[in-house]
């Protein structure tokens, strides 16, 4: 049985603990989510650097509906020039259930020969695969394309696959604390479960 401790059951209470906006995510992912009720919840609030070695905020916030996932991406921006004022984006996206072709959960365990059953991992790796493309990212493999025939010297081109990038989200129990590292495995769970994995 997972050791199991009381985290919160409203995701506008997660992101005002967050402190990273509030107000702002919480107006972004309630327009998204409209008249439905969400399920299950995440909000994972993470330092990023650019490679000026200044530091930027981000929060994930990903929310189950009885029909959708709904994940909402919000960033700060440095002012564009000395003395500005930053700025802030957010992206909201609102995917089909049924657009959800796997949840994997990646579970990192120290000391496995002392691992108990239902301790808490350290550190979790969430990976949503849509059918359908995430953003602009994506992966392509290119091959030189070539026919049955062993002793053609034409050029047949190339032939590839493009493959979607995966919607992944990292938590560690050091980082983010023992309760992040629950949610994140309870909203696995619920996750999957909609969508026919469980």
């Amino acid at each position: 049985m997972r050791k199991t401790r009381a985290v919160s059951a409203d995701w506008r209470s997660e992101i005002e603990r967050s402190g990273y906006y509030p107000a702002l995510v919480i107006d972004a992912a309630a327009d998204a989510l409209g008249e439905e009720g969400a399920e299950a919840f995440v909000v994972h609030h993470e330092a990023t650097f650019d490679p000026a070695m200044e530091m930027r905020r981000h929060i994930t916030v990903m929310l189950l509906t009885a029909t959708r996932l709904v994940v909402c991406h919000t960033d700060e921006h440095p002012p564009a020039e000395p003395g500005g004022t930053s700025h802030a984006s957010t992206t909201t996206d609102s995917i089909q259930l049924g657009n959800v072709q796997s949840v994997g959960l990646t579970r990192v365990v120290p000391n496995p020969a002392q691992y108990t059953p239902g301790s808490l991992p350290s550190e979790l790796v969430l990976s949503v695969n849509l059918s359908v493309n995430w953003g602009a990212v994506a992966h392509i493999d290119l091959e030189p394309a070539a026919c049955a025939d062993e002793s053609c010297e034409l050029d047949h081109g190339y032939t590839g696959a493009v493959t979607a990038e995966p919607l992944t989200l990292r938590v560690s129990e050091a980082a983010d604390g023992p309760d992040a590292v629950r949610s994140m495995m309870g909203f696995a769970d619920a996750l999957s479960a909609a969508t026919g994995g469980r």
